[in-house]
């Protein structure tokens, strides 16, 4: 985390509203989930390119995007994008594990950013654009903990620096407003920031 939690935003007790209803799916992008979904919370950049990749992948249930990884409770954009949150912009990612495997997700999210910037993803500067995995289960952990392994010695073999991705258990999501849920639906030549290194990510 960049800074003290005595220099963060204070936040607010009640979640920024959202409509609720995923626009593209039309499913439910709050809990409870459907029996036997999973979930997991990546964040790899700004989240409206994100976002879109994984609600157009075979098997994700629902999608949303909002803040994770900091101590503010219920942040705003402009708060999360001053840095002092600790937050990073991440995308919630709902999957039928019958119809996609974690390795398949995570395999798409090493291959659409680069993984070694630090706090920064291209143009895009701020440990809210870091790389970050938010895990729900031990499993995922020790996956998502080995693929990174992976991606990183793919990587080093094409040349380039150590992988600067976290992975941690997820403790708190926290909704984007409601204009941030897919976005890129809603605005279809908006702004799409994802940018991969090229280098296949060898899971999966």
């Amino acid at each position: 985390m960049p800074l003290h939690p005595d220099q963060a935003p204070e936040g607010r007790d009640t979640p920024l509203p959202i409509s609720g209803t995923h626009l593209v799916n039309g499913h439910a992008m709050q809990p409870p989930w459907p029996e036997g979904m999973e979930e997991i919370v990546l964040g790899l950049g700004c989240f409206w390119g994100a976002e879109r990749l994984f609600w157009q992948l075979p098997g994700v249930h629902v999608t949303a995007v909002g803040y994770a990884g900091g101590v503010t409770p219920n942040p705003t954009y402009e708060e999360t994008c001053s840095g002092r949150t600790g937050h990073a912009e991440v995308v919630r990612v709902v999957f039928d594990p019958r119809r996609v495997d974690l390795e398949t997700l995570l395999r798409v999210f090493w291959e659409a950013h680069d993984p070694t910037q630090g706090h920064r993803q291209g143009n895009d500067i701020g440990s809210q654009y870091r790389s970050i995995i938010l895990t729900t289960t031990a499993g995922q952990r020790e996956a998502a903990e080995r693929s990174r392994e992976a991606y990183g010695e793919a990587l080093s073999r094409s040349g380039r620096g150590p992988v600067t991705t976290e992975v941690e258990p997820l403790e708190a999501f926290y909704y984007a407003e409601e204009y941030h849920q897919q976005y890129l639906a809603k605005n279809p030549g908006g702004y799409c920031g994802l940018k991969g290194t090229g280098v296949s990510c060898p899971i999966g």
